[in-house]
Formats: C-alpha cells, structure tokens, sequence
C-alpha cells in the first residue's frame, strides 16, 4: 500500500510542477460574475488574490451577500493560449452583508475549471463549500464570467 500511495503522491507532484511552468508571469482580471466574486483577480504564476461583492442563492429567490476576498492556486494549464484554461482551488474569508449571514464572519474552498474562450474572456463553472459559526455547510455551484489581462 506504501508504494502505491507514494507513487500517487509522486505522479501529482510532479503533473503540477510540470503544468505551472505554462502560465504567464501575471494577469488582472475583472470578475463580472460571482465566481470567484464581482470585482477584481491579481494572478501572479499560478497564484492569485481577489477582492470583491459575491451573492449566492443558498435557497431559491432568496440572495444572500457577502464581501469576498480569497486565494486561489491555478493548476494544469490545458491549450496553446496566451492565457491558458486550468483547473483552481482556493480559499476565501466572506463578511456577510444581509439575511442569515448578517454581519457574520465565514470562511469558503472552492474547486473548478476557466475557460478561456476568446482572447481574455473566459467562463468558470465551480463548486463552493461555505462554513459560518453556528451555520450547517452550504454547498453551491458558483458559475462565473470574466475578462483577464496579461501584464507581462
């Protein structure tokens, strides 16, 4: 079992290390859409932070908001783009700004793929998993749109 498990481990490590050399030195994005939140994305290699307004529908017609900001680490780049498609995760601290989540500290992970689909614009299709105090875990699919900037 050792073996196998240190050859997974192995294989990932090294998927990862090999597909991170393929992003461009940085970008900037400008979020229109909920994922990872309405604002802005700093991507510096494979890693970026964001700041912004999320809203989420945790039950339906009932939009809940929060402020949002987060890292996110981008892996295994896929295509010949100037900014490539890839996978994320990543983790973010939200402020609630009305309903259940009123002024309430809550913390986020989120997983998901970009789709860069023409020159800067791209679409992202993830899922959320959002914990607050005394809260059940909320779990959402968090869809996005944005357009992003290669600086370098």
């Amino acid at each position: 079992m050792k073996p196998l498990l240190f050859s997974l481990c192995f294989l990932v490590i090294a998927t990862l290390a090999q597909a991170q050399g393929r992003f461009n030195s940085s970008e900037l994005s400008i979020n229109g859409f909920r994922n990872p939140s309405i604002g802005l994305e700093y991507r510096y290699h494979a890693l970026s932070v964001h700041a912004g307004y999320y809203i989420t529908n945790f039950t339906p017609n009932t939009t809940t908001q929060f402020l949002k900001t987060g890292v996110t680490l981008w892996v295994l780049p896929i295509g010949q783009k100037e900014i490539p498609s890839s996978f994320y995760v990543g983790a973010a601290y939200l402020r609630g700004l009305n309903r259940l989540y009123k002024d309430q500290n809550t913390v986020s992970a989120e997983i998901g793929f970009r789709w860069m689909i023409w020159q800067g614009l791209n679409l992202r299709i993830g899922v959320i998993a959002l914990a607050a105090k005394d809260k059940g875990l909320e779990i959402n699919p968090t869809p996005g749109i944005s357009y992003s900037f290669k600086l370098n």
